[in-house]
């Protein structure tokens, strides 16, 4: 209680609600935009696994150039970008009615328009939030997003296609209005030039936690198509639905643990927790209840990891450089690996579950190795600090407390003592006495 009142009490609300606009509005806009536009390339039939490719490739690229561009003009690409989106957002609607060369133009365009701006509206984000709040204000962020989702997802059921891309584009102009309206003032504080992708990548502590991230991410998708085997098409997608409600709820608790205990100690969790649902399908993927087991695990899991890995542990990493290179690392296994979807779902009936389930909780339980070695991101320090404050708090109270005890305690012996007679008062007793 002490802890998440001094991570409230130490959050500078107005400097960082530009980015927590942004942040909440750019994922809830690239989750539903993707899916409408998986929809409607899927019904394209031989075409469709081209246009993935053209995509997945472009949000790659444009992520990688874009974190090494852009950091030196952040905010004026960030307000250009929003716009961007909800331009990419309405041509969705002309994909099914061109040629295959405007098809391809579009699902470039739409690539980049997720891929180019990302990094560095992660990027904001950590400059804005100090190393001591940052998952918590990430943990929040994603809770955010989590119910937002499932209002969108309802949403999409009412809605018709054209209505859909409407409402996104709407989303994504109101958030870039808003970013705008709120940015104004936003000092961006002085922080040195990054290192080469290459120098990142070949750093210890960068490797101890991508390696992990990566094959999380690889796991995680490639599962995917089979656990929709498994438990069906509809009954896996109202589950996938669902899931963001523990989303939205856990998020905010991982947050909050990454910021007094370390992050960690919530990411070793994380996987573990993800190994063990596994394992845990692996024996149950046949009973009634193997649905409600995986989202319920899957949603605390990916609760916990968010306002981890993708918020706050690459801007921790970063230090005092420009932090959009190290958040392009860490956010393109998570985007990209969803590709395997695409690749995996024809061959998914053909795949024993049992297999896959035992073969993904395997090598989960074995990501966590390098995890044990990594160091952890959260000043030891700050922890100190932050138990120090605590303890403190703790000991004031209970000193108020024994005081207000003591002085009640005081007040009420002193009622109850009689005070002494003074001569007036006993003339006066006795001519009471007398008459009365």
């Amino acid at each position: 209680m002490f802890h998440v009142r001094t991570l409230i009490q130490k959050t500078a609300w107005r400097a960082i609600a530009p980015s927590i606009l942004l942040v909440i509005n750019s994922f809830v806009w690239y989750i539903f935009a993707y899916a409408v536009f998986s929809t409607i390339v899927n019904g394209l039939g031989a075409e469709s696994m081209r246009l993935f490719i053209i995509y997945y490739v472009s949000i790659a690229v444009s992520a990688i150039l874009g974190a090494k561009f852009l950091s030196r003009v952040r905010s004026n690409s960030l307000y250009l970008w929003t716009f961007i989106g909800a331009i990419a957002t309405l041509l969705l609607a002309v994909i099914p009615s061109y040629g295959q060369l405007t098809n391809a133009l579009i699902a470039l365009f739409l690539g980049a328009s997720i891929g180019v701006g990302l990094p560095s509206c992660l990027s904001h984000f950590a400059d804005s939030t100090s190393i001591e709040n940052r998952g918590f204000v990430g943990g929040l962020i994603w809770s955010t997003v989590g119910f937002t989702v499932l209002i969108f997802a309802f949403l999409i059921n009412i809605f018709g296609q054209w209505e859909m891309i409407i409402t996104l584009m709407v989303w994504r102009l109101l958030g870039g209005i808003g970013f705008l309206v709120l940015n104004r003032k936003h000092v961006r504080p002085t922080v040195l030039k990054p290192p080469s992708y290459l120098e990142i990548i070949r750093k210890r502590q960068i490797l101890l936690y991508l390696f992990p991230w990566i094959m999380f991410s690889i796991i995680n998708f490639a599962e995917v198509p089979i656990l929709e085997n498994v438990f069906g098409s509809e009954a896996f997608t109202f589950g996938q639905i669902v899931e963001w409600a523990f989303i939205g709820v856990f998020a905010i608790v991982g947050g909050i643990i990454a910021d007094i205990a370390g992050r960690k100690r919530v990411v070793i969790a994380g996987f573990a927790m993800l190994g063990i649902e596994y394992a845990a399908m692996s024996a149950l993927f046949n009973s009634p209840e193997s649905l409600y087991l995986f989202l319920t695990l899957d949603g605390i899991t990916w609760g916990l990891l968010f306002s981890v890995f993708f918020m706050a542990l690459w801007g921790d990493l970063g230090e005092n450089y420009e932090k959009e290179k190290y958040y392009a690392l860490g956010g393109l296994p998570y985007l990209l690996s969803n590709f395997l979807y695409i690749l995996i779902k024809p061959y998914a009936s053909a795949i024993s579950a049992l297999a896959a389930f035992s073969f993904a909780s395997f090598f989960l339980f074995l990501a966590v190795i390098p995890l044990m070695y990594a160091p952890e991101t959260l000043p030891e320090k700050a922890i100190k600090d932050r138990d120090l404050k605590s303890y403190t708090e703790k000991a004031l109270e209970k000193a108020k407390k024994e005081a207000a005890k003591s002085q009640k305690k005081q007040f009420g012996k002193a009622e109850k003592e009689e005070p002494e007679e003074t001569p007036e008062d006993a003339e006066a007793r006795k001519l009471a006495e007398k008459y009365y």
